[in-house]
Parts: C-alpha cells; structure tokens; sequence
C-alpha cells in the first residue's frame, strides 16, 4: 500500500503538468470549436454555433485539398526517412575512418529550431542565390523554382524534412539494433539464411516496437508540420504545400477564424489517433497473437 501511495506521489508532478498543458488546453479549444469567434471583431463575444464549424470542415475543399497534400506528404517524408534512416543505421554499426565525427554532423539538423531550418532551405533553393538551383542547372540542366513549380515545392519540403528528421530514424534503430541478441543471427547463418532472409525473418520482427515507435513519433511530427514549410513555400505555389497545420495556421491567426481553426484542430487529433491505432493493429497486433 506504501509502495503505491509512493508511486502516485513520484507521478503527481508529471501528471499535473500534463493535466495544465495537455488536457486543459485540449478541453479549451474542443469548447471554442462549438463558437463562431472572432476576438478581433466588432462584437468579440462567442457565439455558439453548435456543429456548424464540423458541417463547414467536411464540405470545405480547402481542408480536403490540405488534408490530400498532407497524407502524400506524410508517406513519402516518414517511409524516406524509415528507409534512409535504417541504411544509416546499419553503417553506423559498422566500424569506419572517422565515424565519430560524420555521426556528430549527422545528429547536428536535430538541434535546429524547425523555422531555422525553414530559413536555410528558403536560401539554398532560391533561383537567384541558391546553391541547389544553381547546381541543378549546371550538372542537369535543370531550372528549379518552387514558387512556380508545384511539384518541385512539394518534393523539396518532402527532402527537407527527410533532411531534418532522419537523425532521429536512425538514432533510434541504432538503438534497437545494438540490443538484438546474436544468437539468432549466428544461427541463421549457420543454417544458410541469406541477408535478406535474416532481414525479413529475425531483423524486422525484433525491431518492428521501436519501428513502429518511430513512425508513431514522426506521423504525428509530420502532421502538424508548420514552421519550416510556412519559412520555405508559404504553403505555396497555390495550394501545393497548404498542409494541414499550414491550413489551420492561416484559419486562425491572418483570417482570425478561431472556431473554425479550433474544429479542425479536433478533427486532426482525431485523424492523428485513428492513423497510430490502425498501424499499431496492422504491424504490432498480429505480432502479440502469436506470442
């Protein structure tokens, strides 16, 4: 009994922080999603609406086309930086002439603030000044403008968050790699198993929960992905990179639309939870059966 009054007195500051900046904030834009407010307004009041900010969220083509660009947004970025990030890895195993120090420049995109990133990308890929276009054109002959080109803008922000997230991929399984156990491995090779036998069979399903961690964390990093893209594209040309929390941003703060703003907000939290719990089922719970 002293044990576990001694646990919740060690949780009760995590669960008081969680409760003032997770829960109560959640509860307080869940609340404005039922107003029609606009602070700035003649009449600053709120003005219950009931679902009418819900009705104009499902039949608004600007939330559906935002919602279109992010999910091919979010696939792209998180399966590059899975793919990118597990090569990473394994070379990272290995031992090779200065692995310190590339793994020290590899880390280095993590410590940056996203809006900085943002930044450094904006001026590597300007037409006038930048390094990219310039050598795109010299070696391919290739003219890259992303504030006209929409697909070249929605491939670049693709490459900048792969460029700034998959530090994080690859620490992670380095992690899960480092922890397997190398019995299986040698037994596998014993019996003949090839690499990418070893690799479906005993790799993948020993790290498919730190695997799965990971796409959890950056799924729900690439949903809400704001700064860098607003830096980079403002969410343009058109609409091309208008991602959702570009979307919401530009609801809520240039047209002060708070109700509408904070319903899609609990529509994106909602879509957030369902995608991680659909992969959790798809990946993880078969794994559990069979255990």
């Amino acid at each position: 009994m002293q044990s576990r009054r001694l646990g919740w007195i060690l949780l009760a500051p995590t669960l008081v922080v969680l409760f003032l900046f997770g829960v109560l904030p959640f509860l307080y834009v869940l609340y404005v999603s039922f107003h029609d407010w606009n602070p700035f307004a003649a009449n600053p009041d709120m003005v219950f609406n009931g679902a009418n900010n819900y009705r104009q969220v499902v039949f608004d083509r600007g939330f559906l086309a935002s919602l279109g660009v992010t999910v091919a947004f979010v696939f792209f970025a998180v399966l590059s930086e899975l793919v990118v990030g597990y090569a990473l890895a394994q070379a990272f195993m290995k031992e090779f002439p200065g692995k310190a120090f590339f793994r020290t420049i590899h880390t280095l995109p993590l410590i940056m603030a996203p809006i900085i990133v943002g930044s450094i990308w904006k001026l590597m890929t300007t037409p006038s000044i930048g390094i990219i276009p310039h050598l795109l054109n010299a070696w391919f002959g290739v003219n890259l403008n992303i504030g006209q080109s929409a697909a070249a803008a929605f491939t670049v922000t693709v490459i900048m968050d792969v460029w700034h997230w998959t530090p994080l991929v690859t620490l992670t399984l380095i992690a899960a790699l480092v922890s397997l156990p190398p019995d299986p491995f040698e037994q596998a090779q014993i019996d003949g198993a090839n690499k990418r036998q070893i690799f479906w069979h005993i790799t993948l399903p020993m790290i498919a929960p730190a695997v799965v961690a990971t796409v959890f964390i950056r799924l729900m990093d690439a949903l809400r992905t704001v700064d860098e893209v607003l830096m980079l594209t403002g969410g343009g040309p058109g609409s091309a990179t208008r991602y959702i929390g570009v979307h919401i941003f530009k609801e809520v703060f240039p047209r002060t639309n708070y109700g509408y703003g904070s319903a899609v907000s609990v529509i994106v939290l909602y879509l957030t939870i369902v995608a991680c719990w659909l992969l959790y089922v798809s990946m993880l719970a078969p794994r559990n059966r069979k255990g």
